[in-house]
């Protein structure tokens, strides 16, 4: 299990992420998302035990991942900005690896390297970016961790080797009882391999739940009412997407307490028709980030 407790990273009077907490289960997949630069990579480091944290922590099976070389035996980091010994070979690289861990499996790394068709000889400088993501993946595998910690792992990668990738994780994963935080800023790398998700925004956690929850707990909003009705009216509500037409209005409502309020508040205006349907992943991300976008009308008006 891995434990995020009242996580902040701060550099210098910059604060990066601020008391972040969650958990992710033996055999679990928690997609960590957000906008570029919200801190999803500065998360990921503290878990690996690379930035000592300013307050809280992350736990691994119990123990601090900060300064703990045993611990850390367990566990596998893809950075984002992927690194390889200058002019190193695909099994030179392996050879590394099987000195800083245990558990690698040489029979596992042989597989894998006929389901990606790369040659151990092959100088990995020489690698596309999304080769290099393959030999990565092959490695943290290899290592047979028992947490791993993959940082946009799909970034370069074509819909066929994401595919390879996601149903090689969703093996292992099974197979090891391993836990795992993978993060992105693409929504679409995360489906059908996630089954918990949290949103980094504005530096929190403004999002944290689980995948099947996600239509339970947040939804979209269309109401007819019996009269035009005042926007002033519907924007004390805990709504977003806020759009009134007359007597119609659309809204976004996120999180079973707002969903709660609101509903009673319907109860005392002139509605006659209130159409509720679930939001998709992507809308909730859109909904939650609402405040950061940009009105395209003021910049070419």
């Amino acid at each position: 299990m891995i434990e995020v407790k009242n996580l902040t990273k701060k550099f210098g009077s910059f604060t990066a992420i601020e008391d972040i907490s969650f958990s992710v289960a033996d055999s679990s997949v928690y997609g960590l998302i957000g906008y570029n630069g919200a801190g999803k990579t500065t998360l990921l480091k503290c878990a690996a035990g690379i930035y000592r944290t300013d307050k809280g922590k992350v736990l691994l099976d119990g123990e601090n991942s900060y300064d703990n070389g045993e611990i850390r035996q367990g566990l596998f980091y893809i950075p984002d900005d992927m690194f390889f010994i200058s002019n190193a070979t695909v099994e030179g690289m392996a050879r590394f690896y099987k000195g800083m861990y245990k558990s690698f499996d040489t029979a596992l790394f042989e597989k894998l390297l006929r389901v990606f068709s790369l040659e151990k000889d092959a100088k990995l400088r020489g690698f596309s970016k999304g080769m290099k993501r393959q030999a990565e993946i092959i490695y943290a595998l290899s290592c047979r961790p028992d947490f791993m910690l993959l940082d946009e792992v799909f970034d370069g990668l074509d819909p066929q080797k994401k595919e390879i990738c996601r149903n090689l994780f969703l093996e292992y994963i099974a197979d090891s009882k391993c836990s795992v935080i993978i993060s992105s800023h693409s929504l679409g790398d995360l489906a059908n391999l996630c089954d918990h998700v949290g949103l980094i925004n504005g530096k929190r956690l403004t999002v944290n739940c689980c995948v099947d929850d996600i239509a339970l707990m947040n939804k979209k909003f269309r109401v007819l009412f019996s009269q035009s009705i005042p926007k002033e009216r519907l924007e004390v509500l805990p709504v977003k997407n806020l759009q009134v037409q007359g007597p119609v209005a659309t809204f976004h409502v996120l999180g079973s307490d707002n969903l709660k309020k609101v509903q009673t508040a319907m109860q005392a205006l002139p509605v006659s028709e209130i159409t509720p349907a679930p939001l998709t992943l992507e809308e909730v991300f859109l909904s939650e980030m609402e405040a950061q976008s940009n009105d395209l009308q003021q910049i070419f008006g």
